[in-house]
């Protein structure tokens, strides 16, 4: 019998192939009908046996195309009509709805295949794609995805462009970006210390005089898909430091591109879980051990044992590391964002000038990005990946929430900053932002949130900001609010609804939440980031908490370590004696200052940080007593301490109550343990390896209490602090031991790039 059904399908549906797909699947089956993009999705009309219907709605979900994701498919009957084939029609723009818009993914291996053969008509074309590689996310201007409505609508396709685009028997049937080199961008190569008149090399050449460039030492700035990047080779050290000097990063490591993962096992101890993370389409940064035959330049990741690695994920870099046949070059080459520290990546026309200040050379194309977007980072951890930085690859896909909420802007914090808007049980959380003090990053921020607010179709009916008086996010959403409500979230209690809501917690009942991170504005006007709550969405209770020491300075008591490690000494009833570390790092002059502000509490403000406490003892230990990047004392901490055995050997904080009931570990009874260790000679990282331990103690003891108060089994971890892979695996092994469940991060990052999903599941709930 012959029937008819209308399904609409969403998800990621457009620019992956899945019309091309549908067709083929319909012909294979006899069916006839159409199918169409529109603004839910994907909307497929069928006409045919019973059987073949019922066959084709199960290979849908089981044959789909690798880059799309069905979130729902909804069939509803329709009228037979006595259709003659099955065709693929016009995108539908009558109807309302919402589709997702999918994200820059790596250049597949076909591509590869057809840019390295000299026989095709792409061979080593630098914008090669298809349905199923290359950019999405940063080219799209609005939805229905279509090449009119991305900024590739600047380059008409040639005749067999536009034939292979017509073809749904072709790979790149309706691929937006689809181009070859007689119709799309033009590559072109400028010397920046040339003169004026000099003539840019387009085409080929382009790529070769980049390779000359950094076969000789020279940095280039590379345009690729969501900004632009700094490279070099990554075995010159001389080329290393020139390019920290011109980027003003100073001793922040610096990531890695190789061609493939060979490369990445010529420099890093890669695993499997690692290398499935690094050749996967979204090809994000993965954090691993450096080898043991590691070459690279001393300058590209100092003091630490591990090394960020990506592969190559465009054409462009592919062209730059060398394709099979290419003379010899640079293996692998530091590929970091193209900006100055705290500035938001360069990426638009208009800084080309900018950019060529900071390079010998630019490599760069005339195919406009719509917006920047930077690499997204990662590490494994016990087998289990972390998210260190949700971006490339990931932004603008949704994460679910276990709430239905209403339109709603969540803005984030100021450091590492992504917004999250939401609508119904979707949370889009935005690409990286950056740091919020910076002008330029603020433009950025109003840009990305009004392209999100274009591809997702959702206008926000209120906003969502952080609890700080003072932070720059929350003075844009009470600028911004045009009417719409405001409500403020407390920072630590955003942490732990991100965790609860990633593990699919309704909030009916409540977690204990660990927040340890190294600043956030609490209740009471101190600077919290050692907290144990019991939460629900609606809200929370402090349970315990680090106990207070002062943080002397503000940012000078965070970029200079010894100060924290001295206001600890004071605390704990430790002498400054001129041997400790910290002490000997003090000038004389600012240590008498520094005392001053101490006994009279003069610029000075009280922190429960577990970041700043780590930052102390790394200081005590003699690791580093200034920083030149955020966390640094406390990653080189964690560096020296991983694979040291501290057996029975930990430290034990001091229990007692305040007024309001809450627990505090008292930090004096490790500190006076750390100076013994080091007048016994204990070495930095047995002390290390003893403090870690301890804090992952700390978290079980804390743990058990609120068990037996609350009868909850639910940890939820998140923070900056638990970024530290060697405390994250420790506390989770004991908590399992200890009957918890414990929660964490997988899709966003515990650091402040995962608060603005936990700021729509409190705002949403009061």
């Amino acid at each position: 019998m012959i029937t008819a059904i209308r399904l609409h399908v969403q998800g990621v549906v457009q620019g992956v192939g899945f019309r091309p797909f549908v067709y083929s699947l319909a012909t294979e089956l006899g069916l006839t009908g159409t199918v169409g993009n529109s603004p839910r999705g994907v909307v497929i009309d069928l006409e045919g046996e019973d059987l073949s219907l019922a066959e084709f709605a199960t290979v849908l979900r089981v044959r789909q195309p690798p880059l799309a994701r069905i979130d729902s498919v909804e069939c509803v009957p329709a009228q037979a009509c006595g259709r003659a084939g099955f065709r693929i029609v016009d995108t539908d723009t009558t109807t309302a709805g919402r589709t997702l818009a999918p994200p820059d993914v790596a250049t597949c291996d076909d591509c590869l295949r057809e840019m390295a053969d000299p026989g095709n008509r792409r061979y080593r074309h630098p914008f090669i794609t298809c349905t199923n590689c290359g950019p999405r996310f940063t080219i799209i201007e609005e939805l229905p995805y279509d090449r009119a409505a991305t900024t590739m609508r600047g380059f008409p396709m040639c005749s067999e462009c536009a034939a292979e685009y017509a073809d749904p028997r072709n790979r790149r049937f309706h691929a937006q970006p689809i181009a070859c080199p007689q119709c799309g961008p033009t590559l072109t190569f400028v010397d920046t210390d040339a003169d004026a008149a000099a003539v840019p090399v387009n085409g080929e050449n382009a790529v070769h005089r980049a390779r000359e460039f950094l076969r000789d030492g020279k940095i280039v700035a590379v345009k690729g898909i969501g900004g632009y990047h700094l490279a070099c080779d990554a075995r010159n050290e001389s080329a290393v430091q020139e390019l920290r000097a011109r980027k003003r990063r100073r001793g922040k490591p610096l990531a890695v591109m190789v061609r493939d993962i060979n490369g990445a096992y010529a420099v890093g101890r890669v695993n499997e879980t690692q290398s499935r993370a690094l050749t996967e389409c979204s090809r994000p940064i993965v954090l691993v051990d450096k080898a043991s035959k590691y070459d690279l330049a001393p300058s590209v990741a100092p003091g630490i044992p591990d090394i960020g690695i990506m592969l190559a994920y465009n054409p462009i870099q592919n062209l730059l590391l060398g394709l099979p046949g290419d003379a010899a070059g640079p293996t692998a080459l530091v590929m970091t964002s193209a900006n100055l520290g705290g500035e938001p990546i360069l990426f638009r026309g208009t800084d080309l000038e900018r950019v060529s200040a900071l390079a010998d050379s630019v490599l760069t194309h005339d195919r406009p990005i719509r917006v920047s977007c930077d690499d997204s980072v990662q590490r494994v951890v016990d087998g289990r990946r972390v998210m260190l930085r949700r971006s490339r690859g990931y932004a603008p896909l949704p994460i679910e929430l276990p709430l239905d909420v209403a339109p709603i802007l969540a803005v984030g914090a100021d450091l590492k900053n992504t917004f999250v808007i939401a609508d119904g049980t979707s949370a889009w959380p935005s690409q990286h932002i950056g740091d919020m003090g910076d002008v330029a990053v603020l433009d950025g921020f109003a840009a990305a949130r009004t392209h999100f607010e274009s591809i997702t179709g959702v206008t926000p009916s209120q906003v969502v900001c952080d609890e700080h008086p003072r932070y720059h996010s929350s003075a844009w959403a009470r600028r911004h609010a045009a009417g719409r409500p405001v409500r403020t979230v407390g920072h630590h209690h955003a942490h732990i609804a991100a965790v609860m809501g990633e593990n699919g917690c309704d909030g009916s009942e409540p977690v204990i939440g660990m927040a340890f991170d190294g600043t956030g504005y609490g209740a009471d006007g101190a600077v919290w980031g050692g907290e144990m709550l019991l939460a629900t969405y609606k809200g929370f209770r402090r349970l315990a908490h680090l106990g207070y020491v002062a943080l002397p300075g503000g940012d000078a008591g965070v970029e200079r370590p010894y100060r924290m490690a001295m206001s600890h000494l004071r605390s704990a009833g430790i002498g400054w004696d001129s041997e400790l570390p910290p002490v000997a790092a003090c000038p004389a002059r600012e240590r008498s200052v520094l005392g001053h502000q101490l006994e009279t509490g003069f610029g000075c403000v009280e922190t429960s940080s577990m970041g700043r406490l780590f930052d102390a003892v790394a200081a005590l230990a003699g690791v580093r007593q200034s920083v030149e990047y955020e966390a640094q004392a406390a990653i080189e901490f964690e560096g020296i301490s991983r694979g040291i055995d501290c057996g029975s050997e930990y430290y034990v904080f001091g229990e007692r109550e305040d007024a309001g009931g809450s627990w505090i570990a008292d930090p004096g009874p490790v500190i006076r343990s750390v100076v013994d260790d080091l007048r016994n000679g204990v070495s930095a990282g047995v002390i290390g390896a003893r403090f870690h331990e301890s804090v992952a103690r700390l978290v079980v003891t804390w743990a058990q209490a609120a068990r037996a108060a609350a009868g909850v089994d639910d940890v939820a971890l998140s923070g900056g602090v638990f970024q530290n892979p060697l405390l994250l695996a420790r506390a989770r092994v004991l908590l399992s031991d200890a009957g918890f469940r414990p929660l964490t991060h997988h899709e966003l990052p515990p650091n402040d790039g995962g608060l603005a999903y936990g700021q729509v599941l409190v705002g949403s709930s009061r």
